[in-house]
């Protein structure tokens, strides 16, 4: 369990980066690991939080 866990945390983060830097890439022209990497945690800790409501409401503990 806590294997499949990790790889969906590191799969997530690597799609959202990569999609994420092709953005910039090609509506901004320049790339910075910053904005790649803070983005992506972003949307990698909105996409735990989305599961774990999803979790408690497919439970009945909403």
């Amino acid at each position: 369990m806590i294997l499949r866990e990790l790889f969906i945390l590191i799969a997530a983060f690597a799609a959202f980066a990569s999609a994420i830097a092709a953005y910039l890439a090609a509506f901004h022209g320049e790339v910075t690991l910053k904005e790649v990497f803070s983005t992506a945690f972003a949307a990698v800790i909105g996409l735990y939080v989305g599961r774990y409501i999803e979790r408690r409401l497919a439970d009945g503990r909403a």
